[in-house]
């Protein structure tokens, strides 16, 4: 699965990748109440412009994306300074709030997570096979402390579309990958994509606390 996406990003095969902001953030961002100078985690981030408009928002944006050519891309496409620095096994690029972690998302140190205030996923759950999907929601949860919310896009191929990625998620699968460790609120489902056959569904996800508060 690394390869395959090492080999899109070479090639150019980044149709998941979007020229636009996603609409559900000027809609739904909001209603996290989030302040300024919060640190927002972005996993598996592409070169996402979700990031950038995050930190127009005032947030300090850290994006996690094993694939150096989108880290690349993102700095060449932005305006800045660009600095880089090294934590191993990952190496960090950083331009104006946003930063940019490259490496395994699965290897992220935990004791960064005290350090967020939000986090938000429109691609990282789709973009993976289903064992991973189970191992995803826990990392993700060890990596926010309680209390924290965001916002996480699903998507649903066309009936009886079984390719991927990105991965069809079901609402079902949501809850029963997030359910023990987040408050999960369903925000959203968009109309299905008369092309892609894609539907995507957008999800309110809280930290609980100790003992699921």
């Amino acid at each position: 699965m690394a390869q395959e996406w090492q080999d899109r990003w070479q090639q150019g095969r980044i149709g998941f990748h979007r020229e636009t902001i996603h609409p559900a953030l000027p809609h739904y961002w909001s209603g996290l109440e989030r302040g300024v100078g919060t640190r927002v985690l972005v996993p598996l981030c592409g070169k996402s412009h979700d990031m950038r408009w995050l930190a127009k928002q005032g947030h300090r944006v850290l994006g996690v994306e094993f694939v150096e050519t989108a880290i690349e891309q993102f700095v060449a496409e932005g305006e800045g300074e660009v600095t880089h620095d090294t934590q191993h096994p990952f190496t960090i690029t950083r331009q104006g709030d946003v930063e940019l972690w490259c490496g395994d998302f699965f290897h992220f140190p935990l004791d960064h997570a005290d350090a967020f205030g939000a986090f938000y996923d429109r691609a990282a759950l789709i973009a993976l096979s289903e064992p991973a999907r189970q191992r995803y929601a826990f990392h993700l949860a060890q990596l926010l402390p309680p209390g924290v919310p965001g916002l996480l896009v699903s998507l649903t191929r066309a009936p009886g579309d079984e390719g991927g990625p990105p991965y069809t998620v079901t609402a079902e699968e949501v809850r029963e990958l997030f359910a023990a460790n987040f408050e999960v609120r369903h925000l959203v489902d968009a109309p299905r994509d008369a092309d892609s056959g894609f539907q995507e569904s957008v999800w309110q996800l809280t930290r609980r606390g100790p003992r699921g508060h």
